[in-house]
């Protein structure tokens, strides 16, 4: 399950003031058995209000959030590619992890150095996605000359991944991220086990202060033309963690699904997409194995019904099978 983001950006943009905020939020590891103990990891829970809705609901003793982990990073400098700074352990580091939230300083204050005498976020941003570009380029080019003469010997495995790297190496050549070449199933597939920097998600958190907020609308615009998924955040007062946590989230593909009762009411984390016997396993791994059928009713619906009883009545409760697709917020009972 992909559940890491690390959290990346030139020295002095947030990256340990808002690690050590989100740390604060942290949860125990010992209900989460998949998560690393490690002082540079946080176990933090996912806001959703329907779960502890839910738990009223059901009037239950324990109640177990989503989580996801944030992983601190060592600040990154130009020449990360080549060594410079912490450039290997950093890199080495980003590639243990599932996506970016990639750390952009916004505001201005002369008692917080900027590495480059300015601050400049879009110039900030060029300055890691080159890094990963280069050290990208250079894992790329490697493979391609390893597997030389098995695509001479006309080896259609190989001859497929070199169509792939060499896709890959144009764009990585145009200065631009792995992540921006569209590739079909097959050919991510085949690129997955390259583990490249750049092919990996990225979250932008743009860190503002509360006085600067209007003035930053241009960075914000310019940014989200360029590079898409964005949040603001102001880690010192708290502001925006909330959204930058479900954004963090809603990178990785991740959706939930609730299990309720008097003991305990909890939300599951799962890949968009997953069948009932394959969401089950996020439970237990015999789940899949031992899938009979799942008794299944939306969150909203049964809040509106008030009860199982009246959302039994009201045809609100569904017995699924195998081939259903779970949605992000049904309530579960599985049957094996």
């Amino acid at each position: 399950m992909s559940l890491s983001i690390g959290i990346v950006g030139l020295p002095n943009v947030g990256k340990s003031t808002l690690f050590n905020v989100l740390t604060k939020k942290s949860v125990p590891a010992e209900n989460y058995p998949f998560c690393t103990i490690d002082p540079s990891v946080g176990i933090v829970p996912v806001p959703d209000e329907r779960l502890y809705k839910l738990a009223e609901f059901s009037k239950t003793k324990k109640t177990i959030p989503a989580v996801i982990e944030f992983v601190d990073i060592a600040g990154l400098v130009a020449g990360a590619s080549k060594g410079e700074g912490l450039g290997n352990k950093f890199l080495a580091n980003i590639r243990e992890v599932d996506a970016i939230l990639h750390m952009v300083r916004t505001f201005h204050d002369k008692d917080i150095i900027h590495v480059a005498n300015r601050v400049d976020p879009l110039s900030d941003i060029e300055v890691i996605n080159l890094e990963l570009i280069l050290a990208d380029l250079e894992t790329v080019q490697k493979r391609i000359s390893n597997i030389t003469r098995e695509v001479k010997r006309g080896d259609k495995e190989f001859v497929k991944e070199d169509a792939v790297l060499k896709k890959v190496e144009v764009v990585l050549l145009d200065s631009k991220m792995a992540n921006s070449l569209e590739l079909d199933e097959d050919e991510k597939k085949i690129l997955k086990g390259m583990h490249l920097l750049s092919a990996k998600p990225v979250l932008y958190g743009l860190n503002t202060s509360a006085a600067e907020e209007g003035d930053i609308e241009d960075v914000v615009k310019k940014v989200q033309e360029k590079y898409g998924a964005y949040v603001k955040i102001d880690p010192i007062f708290e502001t925006g963690l909330d959204d930058l946590i479900k954004e963090s989230y809603k990178l990785l593909n991740l959706e939930v699904y609730f299990t309720t009762g008097v003991e305990e009411t909890r939300a599951w984390t799962i890949s968009a997409g997953s069948t009932a016997p394959v969401a089950g396993m996020a439970i237990h791994t015999d789940f899949k194995d031992k899938f009979i059928r799942a008794e299944v009713v939306a969150y909203d619906k049964l809040m509106e019904a008030g009860s199982y009883a009246t959302a039994r009545e009201r045809g609100w409760v569904r017995t699924e099978g195998k081939d259903y697709i779970v949605k992000d917020g049904d309530v579960i009972e599985f049957k094996i």
